[in-house]
């Protein structure tokens, strides 16, 4: 299942990666909520259990080499192509919270191979692997159909009833 690129994709990349970072996930039995928007909208419930029955069991479909697979993608293979199987590791230790922090850009200046261009941040990394399989199999891709925006998030994006009220001649805002 390939990742497909377009204009959602990357504005939901973009907007995705330009948001602040609450929390990563939390796990609530087989539901993880990822809540990296939490300041904006509602965190986003993921029925782990539905995607592996979707999925048929296949977790390297969403995990890359993370299910006792080798990796295959290029950029990982140089420094994982001897590592031992992994059960499943985080997300995070590969794809950082904060790719952007002056900590791991100072790191990635030394070791380009530890972070490199090819590599998405953590929010990148769901929205990227989420979105290009919903575009695939008719799943939902507007920023609101996973993202509940909460009341802050509406007074932010003047919206639901922080909008504009229309002029009454015109209808227009």
């Amino acid at each position: 299942m390939g990742l497909k690129t377009g204009k959602q994709v990357g504005l939901a990349a973009l907007i995705a990666m330009a948001a602040p970072l609450v929390l990563p996930f939390s796990v609530h039995g087989e539901v993880f909520e990822l809540s990296s928007l939490a300041n904006l909208y509602e965190g986003v419930s993921f029925d782990h259990d539905m995607h592996i029955e979707a999925l048929e069991d296949d977790c390297s479909l969403c995990h890359h080499h993370t299910a006792g697979t080798p990796p295959e993608e290029p950029t990982c293979i140089p420094c994982h192509k001897n590592s031992p199987e992994a059960d499943s590791p985080a997300c995070s230790s590969c794809h950082l919270i904060e790719p952007f922090s002056s900590a791991n850009l100072a790191i990635s200046e030394k070791n380009p191979l530890l972070h490199h261009k090819a590599k998405p941040g953590l929010k990148a990394a769901f929205h990227q692997n989420c979105m290009g399989c919903h575009q695939e199999t008719g799943g939902p891709v507007g920023c609101q159909d996973c993202h509940a925006m909460t009341e802050k998030g509406e007074k932010f994006y003047n919206t639901g009833k922080y909008a504009p009220k229309p002029h009454t001649e015109t209808g227009h805002h």
